[in-house]
């Protein structure tokens, strides 16, 4: 039986995350310190105080959602045979695989959220999570959309999916859709789509000026549900990302085939072991599920995958 390790994008990031890491570890404490440090502004106090609002920042969640995720990840003190990162995960999920160096990590995903904030006019995108439908039906209802650009970002579950584009277009694709139910995301850009160019072209440099190895154990891609093995990969793939889809559910539906039996969530929130709760409810044999966001979650999880 394999285990899977998944890492948190953003939307898991909460005022107070990564607190009583702090407190009760060094190694935490060495760790928030090393990205206050690289970043040059206070990122613990960020995580810790907020305010909300500069926390949802996304130059700001993507380097604090990476610190306090691989922070859990250290601490466990455990190995995955794979893993996976939803999004900004994905540079978290690198960096646990030896792949990617913590400290270019963190430089890279702030300037991507620079770059993803700066590559659309505030106001000008939106994204929605369109409940009830599935990926074809949604795809297929998007195309009719005339208003301007409106694609899928991410597929996180069978009826779940998100669209994101200009405003006026992720408006009126809501309309032709009419979906059970749907929740426009606070967001600060059409994320996952070719509105993205300049944000990749941006990052492309900086990818390339920084070293990937070889990971330790193989992550799943967003972007082709496939397993990366190399550095190589890793980085073109990593650039692809920001304008292409999240395969969430595709990525998860091949867990079954890969043999894992057992899934853990680093990071704040439970999200992703949510959502694949709700994935694997059709598999013949659904995978534990643990999840690991403070010292309590850390010590249940570790007895449970030792026991």
């Amino acid at each position: 039986m394999k285990r899977i390790f998944l890492f948190p994008g953003q939307g898991s990031q909460a005022v107070g995350m990564g607190r009583n890491f702090y407190e009760q570890s060094q190694e935490a404490r060495e760790i928030f310190r090393l990205a206050d440090e690289v970043l040059g502004f206070s990122l613990s106090r960020l995580c810790f105080e907020g305010p909300e609002e500069e926390l949802r920042l996304t130059c700001y969640t993507q380097p604090a959602l990476l610190t306090v995720s691989y922070i859990a990840y250290r601490l466990l003190g455990l190995k995955p045979d794979l893993a996976a990162g939803h999004s900004l995960g994905e540079y978290s999920a690198l960096v646990a695989a030896g792949s990617l160096d913590l400290a270019e990590a963190l430089r890279l995903v702030y300037n991507r959220g620079r770059y993803m904030m700066e590559a659309v006019p505030p106001g000008q995108g939106s994204m929605a999570a369109v409940l009830g439908l599935n990926f074809n039906q949604v795809e297929e209802g998007i195309k009719s959309v005339g208003s301007g650009l409106v694609q899928v970002a991410n597929w996180n579950a069978e009826d779940q999916v998100v669209i994101a584009g200009e405003k006026s277009a992720v408006e009126e694709a809501l309309a032709r859709l009419k979906p059970p139910r749907s929740v426009m995301l606070q967001v600060s850009g059409p994320f996952h789509t070719s509105l993205m160019k300049p944000a990749a072209e941006r990052l492309k440099g900086d990818l390339e000026r920084v070293e990937f190895r070889d990971p330790e154990f193989p992550i799943i891609s967003n972007v082709t549900a496939g397993e990366v093995r190399s550095g190589t990969e890793a980085r073109e793939l990593l650039y692809r990302q920001i304008t292409s889809p999240v395969l969430w559910y595709p990525s998860m539906q091949r867990l079954p085939e890969l043999g894992v039996g057992q899934a853990v969530e680093l990071g704040p929130g439970k999200v992703l072991t949510g959502l694949l709760k709700r994935i694997s409810r059709q598999w013949p044999e659904a995978p534990a599920l643990y999840n690991v966001e403070d010292p309590a979650s850390l010590e249940n999880c570790r007895r449970a995958l030792s026991a």
